[in-house]
């Protein structure tokens, strides 16, 4: 009997011991994570745009939904703040610039309009809500986040964004003339929406 008690708490003991030398090394809240990741390059594509503008917004995106009726079971809503970066500038594929050596001048025509070049934002969930039967699912993740870049986009385009790409570009223009007619030759510019057929355009 002696010796059952007595292998008992040789046992216990030796658990004991294994307990505490393990914790050493690990905690009861520790998390394990596994990441993996496919990066896939689909295709490269030549660009000619040039940025002249950069717009920073902060908005705050209230979205709520619910099913047939607004109480707590069948609602999820979300407080979504977005930051964003807008970039506004000209796409110069379609611009063509002729050179008339003889004449010393310089013809650019299809001068593009200012638009958005790109839109870069993130979205921070201070405030998620989802009710018992009305669960939030990566679709409706996926929809915020569109609908916040449309709103961002709005406010872009109500600002003066715009205006102010096109006062940087008449400024860019004025420096290559500058630089131009510091070289002896003429530069000259065919106003938008004119219509300019000249052979041996050069892009």
């Amino acid at each position: 009997m002696i010796k059952r008690i007595l292998l008992l708490v040789a046992m216990l003991a030796l658990l004991f011991g294994v307990f505490w030398g393990t914790r050493y090394y690990y905690t009861w809240d520790a998390v394990s994570e596994e990441e993996r990741s496919t990066v896939l390059l689909e295709r490269i594509k030549t660009v000619a745009k040039l940025v002249t503008v950069e717009g920073y917004f902060s908005e705050v995106y209230d979205y709520k939904s619910y099913w047939g009726y607004d109480f707590s079971p069948f609602r999820k809503k979300a407080l979504v703040r977005v930051k964003a970066r807008v970039s506004v500038g000209y796409d110069l594929d379609q611009m063509k610039i002729e050179a008339q050596a003889d004449r010393k001048r310089i013809l650019i025509s299809n001068l593009p309009d200012p638009e958005i070049i790109s839109i870069d934002h993130d979205l921070d969930y201070y405030d998620l809500t989802q009710g018992t039967f009305n669960n939030f699912t990566p679709q409706d993740y996926n929809k915020i986040n569109a609908s916040a870049k449309e709103l961002i986009e709005k406010q872009a385009r109500s600002s003066d964004l715009f205006i102010t790409a096109e006062e940087q570009s008449n400024e860019m223009l004025e420096m290559i003339r500058f630089i131009v007619e510091g070289s002896g030759w003429t530069l000259e510019f065919v106003p938008r929406g004119a219509n300019q057929e000249a052979p041996g355009l050069l892009q």
